[in-house]
């Protein structure tokens, strides 16, 4: 990366680093216009809604002449080949670099708002996501909590789209949360250009399954919301449930349509990677109204209701017990090692496999124990649990179980105390 000399200008790619195809893809998709150049050299763009110049010839102009009017506009030359001794059977020529060179400088001193975006895509390369809200604004100001509104939204979006990528569900609750916390850790934040806007870089190709699991659940739910308000039928949101639609996306899309005159999600594919397999390659933006609201509710609520429990068979440290009275049965707490896609869960055990749950905490042995993981409460709590034993591991093991174990437990009384 290289910075410009003016400290106030962004930092700028690595012309050598730069593909001249991947910058005129993205000069298109900003609304940049191509005028001309010398096929098989350069091509020369100026940006969204600039008037040709008289001066705008195909030769005799370097890149980022400012233009006449407003100066808004640019003349950027972008060359089309390689550098001379590039790839093989390209002959490419010497002053490539510098060309590149002169047109990224050039963008970032444009005064064109489309400029930073480009430069931004070059620098953050990955899948493009943009949520854009209508709400009520002041100049470019807009209500505190409709900027929170929008962040939250787009964040429980992409949380629902990385676990209907690994898993499609109706309901996810607690499910696969690690998998898709790990996901946004890898998703960029663009620059905030007001609170009615939002734009987030999805990593390729890592990010790929959960960006096309968006981009398909968008489009089925926009189906599924279209059958609802035309018959009234709710069957077209159990279909959509294989193409990642669940009740968290319901729910982040009422989060970010309640309060608006309407909301979009956008996609742009990478331009370095392509699009994948089955995709258009520019998708049309998905929209939502306030009208959708009821049908979005309708099914955020049917898939609550009708997720079923999960036959599971639960390894875990015991982190909490509680019982309200010296000997019986009490409940535990564990920390889930394997066997269901949860954090913790919480378990109600009679007075034997208590008593054996309680010894393997103290000695710092995991547990197993059968039972099934209900959907209410965000499958959190183990039902009709059997067949609890201690898990013997070797001695390392014990040792790391034992860390991890008094790092998440400050106190014993926490350990033994109240579960909440």
């Amino acid at each position: 990366m290289q910075r410009t000399t003016n400290g106030d200008e962004p930092v700028l790619p690595d012309p050598e680093r730069v593909d001249p195809a991947v910058l005129t893809a993205l000069l298109a998709r900003h609304g940049w216009e191509r005028r001309g150049g010398a096929p098989g050299r350069y091509s020369r763009w100026t940006p969204p809604g600039s008037a040709p110049r008289l001066h705008d010839t195909d030769t005799g102009t370097c890149a980022g002449t400012a233009a006449t009017g407003g100066g808004t506009g640019t003349s950027l030359l972008v060359p089309e080949g390689r550098p001379r001794g590039g790839r093989a059977g390209d002959a490419g020529y010497a002053d490539h670099t510098d060309l590149l060179g002169e047109a990224l400088t050039a963008l970032a001193r444009s005064a064109a708002p489309s400029a930073r975006a480009v430069l931004l895509a070059l620098t953050v390369p990955g899948d493009e996501i943009r949520w854009r809200r209508e709400v009520p604004r002041i100049g470019d100001a807009v209500p505190w909590l409709a900027a929170e509104q929008l962040r939250a939204g787009a964040r429980a979006m992409l949380m629902a789209a990385a676990r209907a990528a690994r898993q499609t569900a109706g309901y996810f609750g607690e499910r696969h949360a690690p998998h898709a916390a790990g996901f946004l850790e890898q998703v960029l934040v663009g620059p905030v250009t007001g609170g009615h806007l939002l734009t987030a870089y999805a990593p390729v190709p890592d990010g790929r399954p959960a960006t096309a699991t968006l981009l398909r659940a968008l489009q089925a739910a926009r189906d599924a919301v279209d059958y609802q308000r035309a018959t009234g039928g709710m069957e077209a949101f159990d279909a959509a449930v294989d193409l990642g639609v669940c009740h968290e996306l319901a729910e982040a899309l009422v989060r970010l349509v309640r309060g608006t005159e309407g909301m979009e999600v956008a996609l742009a594919w990478s331009p370095a990677a392509g699009p994948p397999g089955g995709f258009a390659a520019r998708p049309e933006p998905v929209e939502f109204s306030p009208g959708d609201l009821p049908a979005l509710e309708a099914a955020s609520a049917r898939y609550l209701r009708r997720e079923p429990s999960v036959p599971v068979r639960v390894t875990g440290t015991v982190v909490r017990l509680r019982r309200p009275v010296p000997s019986g049965g009490g409940s535990v707490r564990l920390r889930v090692l394997a066997g269901a896609d949860v954090r913790q869960v919480r378990v109600r055990l009679d007075e034997e496999a208590y008593r054996i749950a309680a010894h393997a905490h103290l000695v710092g042995l995991p547990i197993r124990v059968s039972g099934r993981l209900e959907s209410r409460g965000g499958f959190r709590r183990l039902t009709e649990a059997t067949g609890v034993t201690p898990v013997h591991v070797d001695e390392a093991e014990r040792d790391r179980l034992l860390k991890s174990l008094h790092g998440g437990v400050d106190t014993f009384e926490d350990a033994c105390g109240g579960d909440s």
